[in-house]
């Protein structure tokens, strides 16, 4: 037919020699489960129908230093019926996380029945500095970062070096490799987190990064529940935290 065209992607439109090509966007892709269900005909007789219905995600977004394959270590704990989806962000600041991690879910959300998250430290503080008005039916949390404030506040402190000075100076290395931004604790303190979605905490009775008395806190303050692990770490990695770690996350997701 003389004016029909085809889209890049998308369905076939027509169009006329006057009149610009017209697109419509391929339908979004669902992740779909099948089920078996029983129908009952009008003559008593009963005939076998399969029913697509939409699966449920997982997604896992790592810490510093991590990678989107830890994700893997979860697919034990869910069904067929969950995709389980490593976030493998590359956002190294919060500014930078907010719109990656918001543009993310943005294109996942649709294609699910319902959402559930892991997030492991640093991972757990963008995902609550971006996620909090998506549609997340349970969080789970793995040592996570909970008032970055306090911890830019007390690498000052261990860096012998005042707010003033980072003031001026802008960007200071530490002695222990981490660089301290004043335009990065300026946006924590413009940013608090504001969380309202059913969460369950790990934390590890020897973490560095967060005092038991913030994560307590904050567990309080969201209505989170906490469970610390004695003799824990901040990075869970040895057998013995591991098995803790598994046993946690079977009880509560």
């Amino acid at each position: 037919m003389r004016g029909d065209k085809k889209c890049a992607e998308g369905n076939r439109v027509q169009a006329g020699a006057a009149q610009p090509l017209r697109c419509r966007p391929p339908p979004a892709r669902i992740a779909a489960a099948t089920a078996v269900k029983l129908s009952r005909k009008k003559d008593g007789t009963s005939k076998t129908v399969q029913v697509m219905r939409m699966k449920n995600a997982v997604i896992y977004i790592h810490g510093q230093g991590g990678n989107a394959k830890e994700a893997e270590h979860y697919k034990k704990f869910f069904s067929d019926e969950y995709d389980i989806i490593g976030f493998d962000y590359k956002s190294e600041f919060p500014w930078d996380a907010k719109e990656e991690f918001s543009k993310f879910f943005v294109s996942i959300a649709p294609r699910y029945n319902k959402i559930f998250l892991i997030a492991n430290s640093i991972g757990a503080y963008y995902a609550m500095l971006s996620l909090a008005d998506s549609p997340i039916e349970k969080a789970m949390f793995i040592s996570p970062i909970v008032d970055m404030e306090k911890l830019i506040l007390n690498m000052l402190a261990r860096s012998n070096v005042t707010e003033e000075e980072l003031h001026k100076e802008k960007v200071i290395e530490t002695s222990f490799g981490e660089s301290l931004s004043w335009e990065y604790l300026s946006y924590v303190r413009n940013h608090p987190i504001i969380w309202h979605i059913p969460t369950h905490i790990l934390y590890a009775e020897k973490d560095t990064m967060t005092s038991l008395e913030t994560i307590t806190d904050f567990a309080n303050k969201i209505g989170a529940n906490l469970t610390v692990m004695k003799n824990g770490e901040h990075w869970f990695h040895t057998e013995e935290q591991m098995i803790s770690l598994d046993n946690w996350f079977k009880e509560f997701i």
